[in-house]
C-alpha cells in the first residue's frame, strides 16, 4: 500500500528494511526524528520540496516603524522584491509603459518587437542606476523581510510584493509522502540509526553463537545515504541561484 500519511509513510520505510520478518532495533520516537530530518532535506533541495510562489503583504503602521515585515513560517526563502514606485508601471495616465503603448501599439504590427524590448531594457536600466533596487535581508528563523531603502515611500495600507519559496505541506498534499526518493531516503536514516544502535552490543552473543553486526548495517547506511544525496545534487536540485535565506 502506497503511503498517503506519516503513519502509513513510517510503516512503509520499516517494511523496507525487513519488519515484520526482522524486528527494527529503533524506538518510535527515533523513526519520527528520522522522518523529519529526512524530511527537512527533501525541502531544501528537491525541486517538490517547495513551490514558487508571490507573496502579497499590506504595510502596517508598525511595518513602517520596524521597517520590515515578517512572513509565514512556510515561506523559507524570499529572493526578489517587486519594485516600488517603478516608472514602468501603469498606475498613471503619464509613465512610460502607458504612453509607448498609446502612441505606438495600435501600429506595432508594422515592426519587429526587439526595438520595442531592448528599449524597455534600457528604461529599466536606467531607472535601477538612477533610482536603484530595493535590497532584501531575510533570514528563515526570524521570517522577517528586511528592506534597505526608504520607508517613507510607503504608507499603510499599501501592497508589497516578494517572489518567494513557499514548503509543500505533505498533511496537505499528501502526493509527498509517495516519493520515490523521499522512501529510500528516510529508510536510509532509519538504518543507520538502527545499525548505530546495535554497534552498542557489538561482540554480544546470542543463544545459538549469532552476533551483532550493528557496524556492518551502519556502514552499509552510511555509503547509501551518500549515494543518495549525490543523486538529489544532480538530479532533483534546481540549479544554483541567488537566493536569501
Amino acid at each position: 500500500m502506497r503511503p498517503t500519511s506519516k503513519a502509513t509513510f513510517k510503516e512503509h520505510c520499516l517494511r523496507r528494511l525487513g519488519k515484520p520478518v526482522i524486528e527494527i532495533n529503533v524506538d518510535e520516537d527515533q523513526v519520527d526524528d528520522r522522518v523529519d530530518e529526512a524530511l527537512d532535506y527533501y525541502v531544501d533541495y528537491h525541486f517538490d520540496g517547495m513551490e514558487h510562489t508571490y507573496y502579497k503583504h499590506v504595510v502596517t503602521e508598525q511595518n513602517l516603524v520596524d521597517k520590515y515585515f515578517t512572513v509565514p513560517d512556510n515561506i523559507i526563502g524570499v529572493v526578489d522584491m517587486f519594485d516600488i514606485g517603478d516608472a514602468l508601471s501603469t498606475n498613471n495616465l503619464f509613465n512610460i509603459r502607458y504612453q509607448i503603448a498609446l502612441n505606438d501599439l495600435y501600429d506595432l504590427s508594422r515592426y519587429e518587437l526587439v526595438p520595442y524590448y531592448m528599449n524597455f531594457q534600457n528604461i529599466r536600466m536606467i531607472e535601477e542606476i538612477l533610482v536603484g533596487k530595493q535590497r532584501i535581508r531575510f533570514s528563515r528563523h526570524m521570517n522577517q523581510v528586511h528592506v534597505d531603502m526608504d520607508w517613507d515611500r510607503l504608507i499603510a495600507g499599501q501592497t508589497i510584493v516578494v517572489k518567494a519559496y513557499k514548503v509543500i505541506d505533505p498533511d496537505t498534499f499528501t502526493d509527498v509522502w509517495k516519493d520515490r526518493w523521499l522512501l529510500r531516503y528516510a529508510s536510509c536514516l532509519i538504518k543507520i540509526q538502527w545499525g548505530s544502535n546495535l554497534t552498542k552490543f557489538e561482540g554480544m552473543q546470542l543463544p545459538g553463537g549469532v552476533q551483532f553486526n550493528g557496524q556492518k548495517i551502519y556502514d552499509d547506511a552510511i555509503a547509501e545515504r551518500q549515494q543518495l544525496e549525490e543523486e538529489m545534487a544532480t538530479a532533483y536540485s534546481y540549479p544554483p541561484e541567488d537566493f536569501v535565506g
